[in-house]
């Protein structure tokens, strides 16, 4: 049976890789994986490109587990040799655009699904949950989906790690900061620069450490990635914006970080939004061990995934390589998917 679920996995990537899916126009592939799962007897469930099924014999009184990955991709590198949508095999690898990531995971996915689908007994649910917009961080992806389904006690969100366990996951918050002064005439002694009161904040952000460290994801980190300031060449900036990058450990929760902000910067400080949080699992989690007894190695991602989309307890993981992932002739080898499809069943049998 696996044998035919890996043989059916790689030929629905191919049908994926050609059939374009950027952000926001996923229709392509959400009604190719629905028609695939339709055809193999699972019944279907969809909101915009979002697809989602149930195990046959779901039992609402039983923890569930969610297997959620994304059928979205970027828009194709502009150093791409091949055609980003033709599903090219050379040297055992699949070449396209979202092959690594993170079709090859999802299908993966899929048809560890599939392989579960019809038992009866387990001691878990199983939910499938293909999803959009992962790309851009959108609000009609997987967040439009998790009220459609029930509690989920822990998820298993495929991506590109090798199969190894990341275990937690930074989140983000993206900071529009301004600092005020009062605009004056460059010649003289006018004004007030806005750009040196800026520049204080700053230098605050770039030097400050939080003293909490976390054991798996390592230090806080904020990044001042654009500044605007200035009309003219003579004229004092009354006004100077900039935006800060802070990606958050478990550490800290996103109200934490904004008051110590606050209390050590002048400027005003504005989060663009505050729910894409740290995520993880604990490391006894029965799901956890069975994947380290399997030889998974525990890692924190400093890459962020709709893991950060999770309240509750979520592991990342799935075949392919991060470093492939948005790169010119991106690639997934084909025994990664095989072998992908077959560890996620081996470590799955050891809880349900």
């Amino acid at each position: 049976m696996i044998t035919q679920l890996q043989e059916e996995a790689i030929e629905l990537l191919k049908k994926m890789i050609a059939t374009p899916s950027l952000s926001r126009e996923e229709e392509g592939t959400a009604a190719l994986i629905d028609s695939f799962l339709q055809e193999r007897g699972v019944q279907t469930h969809r909101k915009q490109n979002n697809v989602y099924a149930f195990n046959k014999h779901f039992d609402a009184a039983k923890p569930t587990v969610l297997l959620n990955s994304h059928h979205d991709t970027v828009k194709p590198n502009a150093g791409y040799t091949k055609d980003p949508f033709a599903p090219i095999v050379e040297d055992g690898k699949l070449f396209g655009l979202g092959s690594n990531d993170a079709g090859g995971c999802l299908v993966s996915l899929i048809a560890t699904f599939l392989y579960f689908h019809e038992r009866e007994g387990l001691n878990y649910n199983f939910v499938l949950a293909a999803t959009a917009e992962e790309e851009i961080s959108g609000r009609n992806g997987l967040e439009l989906t998790l009220p459609e389904l029930p509690k989920i006690d822990f998820a298993i969100v495929g991506e590109p790690t090798q199969m190894d366990a990341a275990v937690a996951e930074k989140g983000l918050m993206v900071l529009d900061c301004e600092a005020k002064g009062k605009a004056g005439h460059a010649a003289r002694e006018e004004g007030e620069n806005a750009i040196y009161k800026a520049l204080q904040d700053i230098e605050w952000f770039r030097t400050f450490e939080f003293p909490k460290v976390s054991e798996t994801l390592g230090k806080m980190k904020m990044s001042v990635t654009v500044i605007e300031a200035g009309s003219q060449h003579n004229v004092v900036p009354d006004t100077c914006k900039f935006v800060v990058d802070v990606r958050v450990t478990d550490s800290y929760s996103h109200e934490e970080v904004l008051e110590t902000i606050g209390e050590n910067v002048r400027s005003s400080v504005t989060p663009r939004s505050a729910r894409l949080r740290s995520s993880g699992i604990r490391m006894d989690h029965p799901f956890v061990q069975a994947s380290l007894e399997d030889g998974a190695e525990p890692y924190g991602s400093p890459t962020m995934s709709d893991q950060a989309l999770f309240s509750g307890e979520s592991i990342k993981m799935g075949p392919g390589k991060s470093e492939r992932s948005h790169t010119a002739d991106e690639f997934i080898f084909l025994h990664e998917i095989e072998e992908g499809i077959a560890t996620y069943i081996r470590r799955l049998e050891k809880i349900v």
